[in-house]
């Protein structure tokens, strides 16, 4: 194989196994170490967080709506039950995710009710007989993870949600085994080929569906399907020079797909309805199984894949919980917490749960301190006024306004540049056909 076909494979690979490499990395981070609110937690416990996210949690575009749990499973010595109390109607979601990033089932209020539940989570091919009454989800790799989120309307709202939590439950099936964690990539490779290390190892362990293991045999030149000792320790030169220079080209193939179009409507809200659609082999309880919510070129899936891993890990599909965002006001030009806006709805956007307005300050992506504590606006917000005729407009900027009603609607603005992000959680049909447009951001200075 000639030196560009090398490169031009390495850079395959790197779109295809990215999603596997970053969602593990933050799988073995969060058993060590945790993730901000949540405390760390060993495979197959839940970690809860205790309080809403607010701006001294320091991670991108964290949501202000929901109080999250999260576990890390392994399944390598068998299933596990999963116990999760009686939400009466309100809103949640336990969101399935493999290995490879793929959701694979949903439970909660839009996927099979609030009511107690008792589900049986199993590996892949397993032949068991189920305990009745519990229902069975199979992930289709041996580790997995579980986001929880649970609808937050508040400090006052903090005593409903830590019970849910504590009613949300993981045990074995058949207590005493002991898990098998991930597989450790040789700490003797060079970081420059770190990537394709853990890669080779952790594709071996973690195998895809079907389809996708035929497509990974186009990797044995990279050294991927290798067994045993790493290929990677003392490499040759121009087959190293070849494998980092095609990793750099995939990096930035990602990097590229997760950049909005240049060219877009002024003061657009910009989404991604189908940035997750990409899992079409593994579709349990609470996917919608429908041609409209999936991909069907496994190529063109694999670079979605690697686009939603880099860009939001562990994210839902859209008809879960759909995201919009704008940088710019009516007129093209960039927000800034230096002028006054206002964002008008002349109804609220249409969601079957509720909706959220977050803002972030630019360029970290993080929740803006003020005075009123005000991180977002949106239905469950208390105090709105809104017009006699259902509309409702949102003050946006950075001083606290002196009229009453701009005030009571104020959503504060850094000082600097910032970027809305709009959340519907169990949206609407008109949301996911396109057909609901989020109302630009005016300029009002």
């Amino acid at each position: 194989m000639t030196q560009p076909e090398l490169e031009a494979l390495a850079a395959d690979a790197y779109v295809y196994g990215y999603p596997l490499v970053a969602g593990l990395t933050m799988v073995d981070r969060f058993t060590r170490g945790g993730l901000g609110t949540l405390p760390a937690a060993g495979f197959n416990h839940f970690s809860h967080a205790t309080r809403l996210a607010g701006p001294g949690d320091h991670f991108v575009s964290v949501n202000n709506d929901t109080i999250y749990s999260i576990a890390q499973l392994d399944l390598s010595e068998g299933p596990l039950v999963l116990d999760v109390a009686d939400a009466a109607g309100a809103y949640y979601v336990l969101q399935f995710i493999d290995a490879w990033t793929a959701n694979t089932a949903y439970l909660g209020r839009r996927a099979t009710g609030t009511g107690e539940q008792t589900w049986l989570i199993v590996p892949p091919d397993w032949h068991g007989t189920p305990p009745d009454p519990a229902r069975v989800i199979e992930l289709p790799t041996t580790v997995g993870t579980i986001v929880g989120r649970f609808a937050c309307a508040g400090p006052e709202d903090l005593p409903r949600v830590r019970a849910l939590q504590a009613g949300l439950t993981l045990r074995p099936l058949e207590p005493g085994g002991l898990v098998a964690g991930l597989p450790e990539p040789d700490p003797d490779v060079p970081e420059r080929l770190a990537f394709f290390e853990r890669l080779r190892v952790w594709m071996r362990a973690f195998p895809p569906s079907a389809p996708d293991i035929e497509y990974q045999r186009r990797f044995a030149p990279l050294g991927l399907l290798d067994e045993g000792a790493s290929p990677y320790r003392a490499a040759a030169e121009q087959w190293t020079f070849a494998l980092v220079k095609g990793l750099a080209a995939g990096r930035e193939r990602v990097e590229d797909a997760t950049r909005p179009a240049e060219e877009h409507p002024l003061g657009e809200w910009r989404g991604a309805l189908h940035l997750f659609d990409y899992n079409s082999d593994h579709l349990g309880p609470g996917t919608l199984d429908d041609p409209e919510w999936r991909i069907p070129d496994r190529r063109a899936a694999y670079l979605s894949r690697a686009a939603a891993a880099r860009a939001g890990l562990w994210g839902n599909h859209a008809y879960e919980a759909s995201y919009a965002m704008t940088y710019d006001d009516a007129d093209g030009r960039p927000l800034s917490g230096a002028h006054r806006y206002t964002l008008h709805f002349d109804q609220p956007p249409p969601a079957e749960a509720f909706w959220s307005v977050t803002m972030y300050a630019l360029p970290d992506y993080y929740l803006v301190e003020n005075p009123i504590d005000r991180y977002s606006i949106g239905d469950r917000t208390p105090g709105l006024v809104y017009g006699a005729d259902g509309s409702l407009t949102v003050t946006l900027q950075h001083e606290q306004p002196e009229d009453a009603t701009a005030a009571a609607n104020w959503l504060p603005t850094p000082a600097g540049e910032f970027r809305p992000i709009i959340r519907i959680y169990q949206p609407e049909p008109a949301v996911l056909d396109g057909s609901y447009q989020v109302p630009p951001i005016v300029r009002v200075d």
